[in-house]
């Protein structure tokens, strides 16, 4: 009985050892989309006033923990069922993060000429304050089921062939990891220009060591913003690369000497490119904008 008890614990202690290494494996492997995440989050929970930074940030993560139930329970019957699906779903996601990383470069170098809306009033009432801060919330959280999506497929592609046990284990630690990093660190970004402006206010104006960090941090926060859309566009590539890298024979092979992380970026970037251009062709014989 006692050696039963003993031996019971002896496999629980092991796959909670495998569940560590494979949460380890697919937390790095899903890093780069949650730089992205983290970046594309921190954009769209800026910008509104002050007091409804928190609330709106709020309201995004609840929508992303809705996203995640949806997704994960699809994503394990697929790989119980059906995990050709998943190496399908993770090419696919692999063309969509070259893309996208792609067309970031692509704007920054050769930018877009958006047209300004027109009749702008000077004024707007509370309840069209809150109907656009909704419009906001649903764009957030409709971009975060796409990444979502990634993130789940990713950290699933590490873990398949293990027990399934195993698989919701590791995948819904990855996608817990994801919604409260993400959010926690996005959260401490955008107060950080409420930090500094109360680090200022308790200088009282006068030169010292408070007042100069209060300024730092005010003028940091678009630079933290902007630099994580950097960092997250080439975790995209990265990312992007690294799929196609491991899941094709040819480019896994290609280019020995080269180290990994410029190989899986090199790749990641042409095959970007190449998707880009035949999007853009498309939209061209369409006509579509």
């Amino acid at each position: 009985m006692t050696s039963g008890f003993f031996a019971l614990l002896d496999d629980i202690a092991a796959i909670m050892d495998d569940v560590a290494a494979m949460s380890k494996i697919a937390t790095k492997k899903t890093a780069g989309i949650l730089g992205d995440d983290l970046a594309v989050n921190a954009e769209k929970a800026s910008g509104f006033v002050s007091s409804r930074e928190l609330p709106v940030l709020w309201a995004i993560g609840k929508g992303s923990f809705i996203n995640k139930l949806i997704i994960l329970p699809i994503a394990f019957l697929l790989s119980a069922f059906f995990p050709l699906a998943i190496k399908i779903i993770l090419v696919l996601g692999g063309l969509f993060l070259a893309y996208e990383g792609a067309e970031k470069i692509y704007e920054y170098f050769f930018p877009h000429h958006h047209p300004k809306p027109e009749n702008i009033p000077e004024t707007i009432s509370e309840s069209q304050i809150l109907e656009l801060e909704k419009e906001k919330i649903k764009s957030a959280i409709f971009t975060d089921f796409i990444l979502s999506v990634e993130i789940v497929i990713i950290a699933m592609s590490t873990v398949i062939g293990k027990p399934i046990q195993n698989q919701i284990v590791v995948v819904s630690i990855v996608a817990v990891i994801a919604t409260i990093g993400v959010y926690g660190i996005v959260a401490l970004i955008v107060r950080m220009d409420e930090l500094g402006i109360s680090l200022i206010k308790l200088s009282k104006n006068k030169p010292g060591i408070t007042r100069t960090i209060g300024n730092i941090l005010v003028q940091a926060l678009p630079k933290v913003i902007k630099s994580l859309a950097v960092l997250g566009t080439i975790a995209l590539l990265m990312v992007a690369g690294g799929i196609f890298v491991h899941n094709n024979a040819f480019l896994h092979h290609l280019f020995p000497i080269l180290p990994s992380f410029i190989k899986e970026f090199s790749i990641g970037l042409i095959i970007g490119f190449i998707v880009l251009g035949i999007i853009t062709l498309f939209k061209k014989i369409t006509g579509k904008k």
